[in-house]
């Protein structure tokens, strides 16, 4: 059997483009397989928010990230790329990082420039590390990578926001020759400036499509002609979920039920893996004549 990293590498050379509704947990990541997406992101936005109840700002850890993946890998058929954070320390947090993400039973990790505590991207407060720090993170991975976990390395610079383009271009350059797999410039403000990252630094490229961000909310089909090989939809479950829940709470404290909110409950029960389950369960059953 080919590693998660090995089937991911395939798919990427093979499809011009991919899609991909980002998980937050087991559920979330069981039904995006489900639906036919071949690859997901565990994003860190989202899991801080529905394992702790945070923002995401630097105050989950490693721990939780890393059994979150454990989860998230064992729930899905897809594809599961991680978020790194900023690797949780130094070059060494780094490489433990990379290994824990891979052991966990997932594709591909994503290491980024910020400071620590980190920011979401396309929230305020953004401060990267200097070239040196961030290129050295990357080497790091790459070598946690070479030394027998195999594991894609998505290198992820946030420097447009403060820095420029230009900037986080030449990052990006950088995070390619120390060997990174997939590039990924945070935040461009304009379709030109999107066609300008995919034309100037060749590779793998992701774009991310925050609802309301600073970046164009594109279609595949233009994403694709741009040169992007990774579309990430990082808050788009999580926002549908909050809204559910916001709505049903609020039938329910003006003293109604909210049915009209609800899947049927025997929909509920097969996306939570009932149905597999007592099918499962049936080849063991007690069949005495």
């Amino acid at each position: 059997m080919t590693s998660p990293a090995a089937r991911l590498r395939a798919h990427l050379e093979a499809t011009p483009f991919t899609p991909m509704p980002c998980c937050f947990d087991g559920l979330s990541a069981r039904m995006i397989g489900e639906a036919g997406f071949p690859v997901t992101f565990m994003s860190g936005f989202a899991v801080s928010a529905t394992r702790i109840g945070e923002p995401d700002t630097g105050l989950i850890s490693y721990g939780e990230m890393v059994d979150t993946a454990r989860n998230v890998a064992a729930a899905t058929s897809a594809l599961v790329i991680g978020d790194g954070d900023t690797g949780y320390g130094n070059a060494l947090n780094v490489k433990r990082t990379v290994k824990g993400y891979a052991r966990a039973g997932l594709a591909c990790v994503m290491i980024e420039d910020q400071v620590a505590p980190k920011r979401c991207g396309h929230t305020k407060g953004k401060l990267v590390v200097d070239r040196v720090e961030a290129v050295n993170r990357i080497k790091a991975a790459v070598d946690a990578r070479e030394e027998g976990d195999d594991i894609l390395i998505l290198a992820r610079t946030d420097a447009r926001h403060g820095h420029g383009l230009d900037e986080a271009l030449e990052r990006a350059r950088l995070f390619a020759q120390a060997g990174a797999d997939i590039l990924f410039v945070e935040a461009p403000q304009s379709i030109e400036e999107m066609e300008t990252i995919c034309r100037e630094v060749p590779g793998w490229h992701m774009a991310n499509l925050v609802e309301g961000g600073a970046t164009p909310l594109l279609l595949h089909a233009e994403l694709e002609r741009i040169g992007f090989r990774l579309g990430a939809y990082p808050l788009t479950l999580l926002s549908a979920m909050t809204r559910a829940m916001r709505d049903a709470l609020a039938v329910i404290r003006a003293g109604q039920h909210p049915d009209d909110l609800l899947l049927d409950f025997a929909e509920l029960r097969r996306h939570v893996g009932f149905d597999a389950y007592y099918e499962e369960e049936s080849r063991y059953a007690d069949r005495r004549d």
